[in-house]
């Protein structure tokens, strides 16, 4: 009862509205400090202090911090609790002459109602955080269960500060609590680490409501990708389709027929239909495959007829589908196209029985969703990635238009030796077309050179439009068998 006779009087002495906002300034700087202690929970000072610099982060949060958060946290809600028991019971003892203050005290009640709603909720996150974690341990101090120092897994992680992230790139324990065969004890999502160098790219394309419509922007992610960010994190989200999607045509008429303009996204391009494309109407963004939306005219002879650059000299650097494929008889059936392109090599392939997987980025075009339109398999796949495919499984890789006189030679070296990774003893490598300085060209001849593959074909012209100075090289080289 003096507890109640002292709060009125106050409330009498200072008037009710001076009472009301002084306590609700004391409230509001007590959550703000609760706030900033349940922030450094889930973010080293690093993280919030510097977002340009991340590597070594100290343990900053231990177990005796926890404990006060979650004492004052309880604290403070039972002083809520009994602050709102106080008031309802003055406002079911005021009278009718004294609705103003009864006004006032119900309005009060709702305000610390809902702030009592917010800490609550703050609670209910500080558990739930250490009960995923072995051993009370929070997910951020996890050494990875192959790591030989000991060294936090997901320190690296506190350097972003957008949660869809933190939660991605977090060790995921397993819910039956025990290794599998492999001995991981849970699974270990990855992102590129270029991403680190691109931090306000990657938090701006991973800044969404979870369950909501992604923004249209898979240009942003494809400048990440090609710019080492890669592979990127999943998102929850719905990528968005076009407005009014069109059936596909069917099979034996979509190979080689423009399809219906409503299956893409143009927001993105120059040209905001097919036939835009086809005639090249922009002649930028994709002019490596500046032609190859032309289906007639310009793809369909591809492969099945010799083009000759200079009709006098009699060279050229193609070769026929046919030709290659009877090095091999009938063991060619499965491979990769690695090219700028529509997806043309994969369906003079398939005329042959041979299932050809086109890997392409959307490079100022829509080339993946052409090449699905077309009824042929695309993967999105950037130079940066290593195969998706085991070893020893392809039976022919081919590559056009693409890996040409710009590629860094130690980088050339990666890519092909990975691509012998995945080529089978006896596979075969189509290198079409390549082209280079003429003074560069030694340098490159020996990158292909030390994979001592046996040859088939191997066939060095001038390029015509560059008065002798470029060169095209063009081979077919065989995979031999390492039994050791």
């Amino acid at each position: 009862m003096k507890v109640e006779m002292r709060f009125s009087n106050q409330f009498l002495k200072f008037g009710l509205k001076k009472g009301l906002y002084a306590f609700t300034f004391l409230l509001a700087m007590l959550i703000i400090l609760l706030s900033v202690a349940s922030l450094s929970k889930f973010y080293s000072q690093s993280s919030i202090l510097s977002t340009y610099k991340f590597g070594i982060y100290g343990d900053v949060h231990n177990k005796r911090m926890e404990d006060r958060v979650d004492e004052i946290m309880d604290t403070v809600m039972n002083k809520l609790v009994e602050e709102i028991e106080h008031l309802k019971e003055l406002t079911r003892d005021s009278g009718a002459d004294q609705s103003e203050l009864k006004h006032e005290r119900l309005k009060h009640t709702s305000f610390l109602i809902e702030m009592l709603g917010l800490v609550g909720s703050a609670k209910s996150v500080l558990p739930s955080e250490r009960r995923h974690a072995p051993h009370g341990e929070s997910l951020g101090r996890n050494a990875h269960p192959l790591s030989k120092s000991g060294q936090p897994y997901d320190e690296m992680i506190e350097y972003f500060l957008v949660e869809e992230i933190r939660k991605y790139a977090r060790i995921k324990p397993s819910r039956l609590g025990k290794q599998n065969f492999m001995g991981a004890n849970g699974t270990f999502t990855s992102i590129g680490h270029a991403c680190f160098a691109m931090k306000e790219e990657l938090e701006e394309y991973m800044d969404y409501d979870v369950g909501d419509f992604c923004k249209d922007d898979w240009r942003q992610a494809q400048r990440l990708m090609v710019h080492g960010c890669d592979p990127l994190p999943r998102r929850r989200c719905f990528s968005r389709a076009p407005k009014l999607y069109a059936k596909p045509f069917p099979i034996n008429e979509s190979m080689w027929k423009l399809p219906d303009d409503r299956n893409v996204r143009w927001s993105q391009y120059r040209c905001k239909n097919f036939a835009c494309l086809a005639k090249n109407a922009t002649k930028k963004g994709f002019f490596k495959c500046s032609d190859c939306f032309n289906l007639t005219r310009h793809e369909m002879p591809r492969w099945m007829e010799l083009v000759y650059p200079d009709p006098a000299s009699n060279l050229t650097a193609d070769f026929l589908i046919k030709e290659v494929l009877q090095l091999k008889p009938g063991e060619i059936r499965i491979g990769l196209d690695f090219s700028v392109g529509t997806g043309t090599f994969a369906a003079r392939m398939r005329e042959f029985n041979v299932t050809i997987v086109s890997a392409t980025i959307n490079l100022g075009a829509p080339f993946n969703e052409m090449i699905a339109l077309r009824g042929l398999v695309p993967i999105y796949l950037t130079i940066n990635q290593r195969l998706p495919f085991f070893d020893n499984t392809l039976d022919i890789i081919h590559t056009t238009r693409f890996l040409d006189g710009w590629i860094d030679l130690i980088l050339l070296d990666f890519v092909l030796y990975d691509w012998d990774r995945v080529l089978r003893p006896g596979g075969l490598l189509w290198i079409d077309s390549f082209f280079c300085a003429k003074e560069d060209l030694d340098d490159y001849l020996e990158a292909f050179k030390i994979l001592r593959y046996k040859k088939h074909k191997w066939v060095i012209v001038p390029k015509m439009d560059k008065d002798g100075e470029e060169v095209f090289f063009s081979a077919v080289l065989e995979k031999p068998p390492r039994p050791f």
